[in-house]
């Protein structure tokens, strides 16, 4: 079995505090390809919309996130989580001074280098992994806003950033909206299982309406049907105004589509159309995410893909 498949406990005892291992730049790049290939992200069907000489840094972004996002949520008790991605900045310090250790910063190297990668949106990446671990509920939508900010919109940055667009605001505006939209869209997607498994709740206090809602809704989602006649009308009423007001962050975002160049534009229409779908799909269940959890299915999946590549295909974009 492959180290890159392992459960992330495992890959913390393997490549965590004090390990000693190391990897060489061609196998650092190979395990960040094995890990973004394996997980359920589906970045191996993403890379075939990606130009064949960028899949690594792509690769090896993704693994960075990938990490990131484990040490947050798997690891299962958050002062442990925090120490873990103390020594996850730690490693990304070392990246950018040259001296990488981890198998994931020694690929994450020369993809900073090629591509000139600022430190920042790593940064903020893991500042927004940190504070999961300390904030579970929000009270505003403005809040909840600037947690994305640093979750979900330097991704979308370094995405740009690496396919060569514009740095610039005219770019990065558009797709701070589609990537704050998309991370907006898992929460509401996943309602039941951050309420469930991680004591979250990211829908903010003040859209809140019900009388009692947070217990209501753990014990609706644990045992999979509304507590009480009223709980599912008023939960969906909730989730419905979160839906309204995300798509019209991916609307205000789909302007992004029509300023990149043809190779680019694929990939930020296959996020930007997937995000859009997964909001139809919560429409679709009648907003019912408090007990259900909406999921695409292959054939979406396909479709959405296959309308990307072909898209690609006319517009020129390639290797």
């Amino acid at each position: 079995m492959s180290s890159a498949v392992l459960p992330v406990r495992d890959q913390v005892r393997l490549w965590g505090p004090g390990s000693g291992t190391h990897l060489g730049p061609g196998e650092s790049v190979a395990y960040c390809r094995a890990l973004a290939g394996d997980h359920y992200e589906n970045f191996s069907v993403l890379s075939s919309l990606v130009p064949r000489s960028l899949r690594d840094d792509f690769a090896a972004v993704y693994a960075f996130c990938r990490w990131s996002d484990d040490l947050s949520d798997e690891i299962g008790d958050p002062e442990r989580s925090r120490e873990l991605l103390g020594w996850w900045r730690s490693e990304l310090d070392g990246c950018f001074a040259g001296s990488p250790t981890h198998p994931v910063m020694c690929a994450l190297e020369a993809t900073i280098r090629r591509h000139e990668l600022p430190e920042r949106p790593f940064h903020d990446l893991i500042d927004a992994f940190v504070q999961d671990q300390e904030l579970t509920r929000y009270e505003s939508w403005h809040q909840l806003l600037h947690y994305c900010s640093r979750s979900a919109d330097p991704v979308g940055r370094l995405v740009l950033m690496m396919l060569g667009e514009p740095r610039e605001e005219s770019h990065f505006g558009p797709s701070d909206h589609i990537c704050t939209a998309l991370q907006l869209t898992n929460h509401w997607q996943d309602v039941s299982r951050d309420i469930l498994e991680r004591d979250r709740l990211y829908i903010p206090a003040e859209l809140i309406a019900p009388p009692d809602f947070e217990s209501r809704l753990l014990r609706s989602a644990r045992q999979g049907y509304a507590v009480d006649e009223r709980f599912l009308e008023e939960s969906r009423e909730v989730i419905r105004l979160c839906v309204d007001r995300t798509e019209s962050m991916f609307e205000s975002g789909s302007v992004l589509l029509d300023r990149l160049a043809p190779r680019s534009r694929p990939v930020i229409r296959l996020f930007l159309e997937g995000g859009c779908h997964v909001l139809g799909l919560i429409r679709q269940w009648n907003y019912e995410t408090a007990i259900h959890r909406p999921r695409l299915s292959r054939i979406v999946k396909f479709g959405l893909v296959a309308r990307a590549w072909t898209s690609a295909r006319l517009a020129g974009g390639g290797a």
